[in-house]
């Protein structure tokens, strides 16, 4: 007869613990964390994990400069209590640091060197120690001392005396400079490439320049992917070569876009983008928009200048056709113009100056049909600011233009226009979104029966004063049926509020306002649109829907919107 053991597994019991003595959070927290590990079996540790609690709570407060604590267990019944008497902790006594090599007149690495956050008198804390070593290191690779090492770093503990010692020296080496910028494959790029580095050949390495000089060739919209590197392996002396590694786009970029509103109805776009006409970075581009509404279509021929991504001059043409039977409009122009865009190098300014000609053949009410040539130069200044292309949570968008045309100066009326529109997005503790919306404008003209359609203010829709139609609102006149056609306004003046709150992670609630009028006059009654709305959030961005309340003198009204698109 034969009689077997089988061994039995006892579930292992995570060390439940009441700590006393202890004040300080981040103490409290460390201690945490490195009993987490701590597990036995019973339902009480036993003496040999006693002792490890103890010296687990020991090893725990020391980094913060108590190394003469006294850690002690009460077991009452099922709980464990840990007392802890932190004494006194060390204090730093002296500091020695030093700097070898070239680091030691370099005035910034000096001062970096210098920024440790220990003082002499302060209470050791080993954790500011170690972070300052490891940033000391990271910042000395960054700016160039790729040789950076640290010669003798110690701490001396002397716990008879709660004193603690600390000796830094460091090693910088020599500091590295940016070598030739080597191309690697098609060198197409080599004279934009030359206008985009923040740094010259001899100059001090630098991280943050490299990151720079790596962020402008990915916003030029020539590469599909580009790499700027250093080859330290490969320093002359003390320059270090910058290997680029380009992937271009393809000669020839085809897209072709949807969209809607309540405002167009289906609306599609399609655009072509050949990225190099030239060796020059000259690039052309030409779309096409159709909606019921409104067709166009434009060609842009753009010039890079001497910063690539933020100063361009821009050639375009384009035709326009609209035919919008709310707002009695018919117009057909051709345009061609001249811009010169540019911003500082980060900043979210851009301005522009311009010279526009425009030919526009046009009916607006019950007008006779007008052809008007305008030769306009024009001037603009906007501001674009957001935390995501997509689904802002904050966002601050503004834009002025002016443009103006004389009959002396190859233009058959005299006229200038004035424009302002401004959206401000803010998202509080994630959860209350605000979006406010202003429009104004004026035109000043003598002859305004000639002003083109184009040119004349119109409000309402989705993106101005809900509960009306697009471009519904204007100054009318009577014709012959007696029915009410529009003419267009002089003047434009529209305000909106939107409140927005999550209901689940794809959805926002949201109520709104909008006020304002197109009108020749201000003494004239301002409209109205108010409801309530709700947000999808979707991949591509949100799409809100609408329910407003539209209010003037002429009109009383229910309609729903949507909107599918950029909010700034």
């Amino acid at each position: 007869m034969f009689a077997a053991s089988v061994p039995v597994a006892l579930a292992a019991t995570t060390l439940s613990y009441e700590l006393r003595g202890v004040e300080q959070s981040a103490l409290k927290k460390n201690i945490g964390l490195y009993l987490a590990n701590i597990s036995f079996n019973g339902a009480i540790p036993d003496e040999a994990t006693q002792e490890r609690i103890i010296k687990t709570v020991n090893t725990a407060v020391q980094p913060f400069g108590y190394y003469n604590a006294e850690v002690t267990l009460q077991i009452e019944k099922e709980d464990v209590i840990i007392q802890v008497a932190l004494g006194e902790p060390l204090i730093v006594a002296n500091i020695t640091r030093e700097i070898i090599g070239e680091g030691r007149d370099d005035p910034a690495f000096r001062e970096k060197f210098n920024a440790l956050a220990i003082k002499k008198g302060d209470v050791l804390h080993q954790p500011t120690y170690e972070q300052f070593k490891s940033a000391m290191f990271n910042y000395a690779l960054s700016h160039g001392y790729f040789d950076f090492y640290w010669q003798a770093t110690r701490l001396d503990l002397v716990r008879e005396e709660n004193e603690a010692n600390v000796l830094l020296i460091a090693q910088s080496g020599r500091q590295y400079k940016f070598g030739e910028v080597r191309l690697v494959g098609d060198n197409r790029a080599k004279a934009i490439i030359g206008r985009l580095q923040p740094f010259k050949q001899g100059d001090a390495y630098s991280a943050t320049k490299l990151t720079t000089f790596n962020r402008r060739l990915n916003e030029t919209g020539y590469f599909q992917r580009a790499i700027a590197r250093p080859l330290v392996s490969q320093a002359e002396g003390a320059n270090v070569p910058i290997e680029i590694t380009l992937t271009h786009l393809p000669r020839d970029i085809f897209n072709v876009g949807g969209g809607g509103s309540s405002d167009t109805g289906p609306r599609i776009r399609g655009r072509w983008e050949r990225p190099w006409v030239n060796s020059r970075g000259h690039s052309i581009t030409g779309e096409v928009y159709l909606s019921k509404p409104e067709q166009a279509a434009s060609l842009d021929y753009r010039i890079p200048l001497e910063d690539v991504n933020n100063d361009y001059a821009s050639i375009k043409t384009s035709y326009e056709f609209e035919d919008n039977t709310t707002s009695d409009t018919k117009s057909e122009k051709l345009s061609i113009s001249a811009h010169r865009f540019w911003k500082e190098q980060d900043s979210p300014w851009q301005r522009s100056v311009s010279l526009t000609y425009d030919r526009e053949m046009f009916t607006q009410g019950i007008s006779e049909p007008q052809t008007v040539n305008l030769l306009m130069p024009g001037y603009s200044i906007g501001y674009s600011e957001s935390d995501n292309v997509l689904s802002i949570n904050q966002g601050k968008y503004f834009v002025i233009a002016m443009q103006g045309a004389h009959e002396n100066a190859g233009s058959d009326i005299s006229l200038l226009k004035v424009t302002a529109k401004a959206k401000y997005i803010a998202t509080f503790n994630n959860t209350h979104r605000i979006f406010l919306r202003a429009e104004a404008g004026a035109i000043e003209t003598e002859e305004f029966d000639r002003v083109p359609s184009s040119l004349r203010f119109f409000t309402g829709g989705d993106q101005s004063i809900r509960g009306f139609s697009y471009q519904e609102i204007a100054p009318s006149v009577l014709d012959d049926d007696g029915e009410r056609v529009l003419t267009g306004g002089k003047y434009l003046a529209t305000g909106s509020a939107e409140y927005a709150y999550p209901v689940t992670d794809n959805w926002r609630a949201a109520v709104f306002a909008d006020i304002g009028t197109a009108t020749n006059d201000f003494s004239d009654p301002l409209a109205t649109g108010y409801g309530i709305g709700a947000h999808w959030l979707t991949l591509i961005g949100p799409v809100r829907f609408y329910i407003a309340r539209g209010h003037n003198e002429f009109e009383n009204s229910w309609r729903f919107h949507f909107t599918l698109g950029p909010e700034l």
